[in-house]
């Protein structure tokens, strides 16, 4: 049975499930929502080795969102982690095609996707 996600900001919830911590980001993640995002982030990142964010629940994202994506990637390789992203946004996954983002963090169409892929050990 999957943990209730706890809210450690009004757009950030973290539960584990199968193994992986699950960051599920919320509402509208511009520059507010990931200054207050980023502190928590951050801790999450440095302790835990097997990530999974999720973005179905985001209404709007911008380059501060791609920003935070970025740096959780960067924290969660240098010590050795894995992380893999949720979405299933057309606006969102366009957005990952034009940066490039989507070549470093393949979306997944559901958590279980991503966490299948995260237990399996594919890269």
């Amino acid at each position: 049975m999957r943990d209730e996600p706890a809210p450690l900001t009004r757009y950030l919830w973290v539960h584990e499930h199968r193994g992986c911590t699950v960051l599920e980001f919320r509402g509208e993640i511009d520059i507010a929502a990931a200054a207050e995002i980023e502190p928590v982030l951050d801790l999450v990142t440095q302790r835990a080795s097997r990530i999974v964010i999720d973005l179905r629940p985001v209404e709007f994202f911008d380059c501060s969102g791609l920003r935070l994506l970025y740096r959780a990637r960067a924290r969660v390789l240098e010590h050795g982690g894995r992380l893999h992203l949720v979405c299933t946004h057309p606006l969102t996954l366009r957005v990952f095609r034009v940066t490039g983002l989507a070549r470093l963090l393949p979306p997944h169409p559901t958590p279980d996707a991503a966490l299948t892929e995260a237990t399996s050990g594919t890269p």
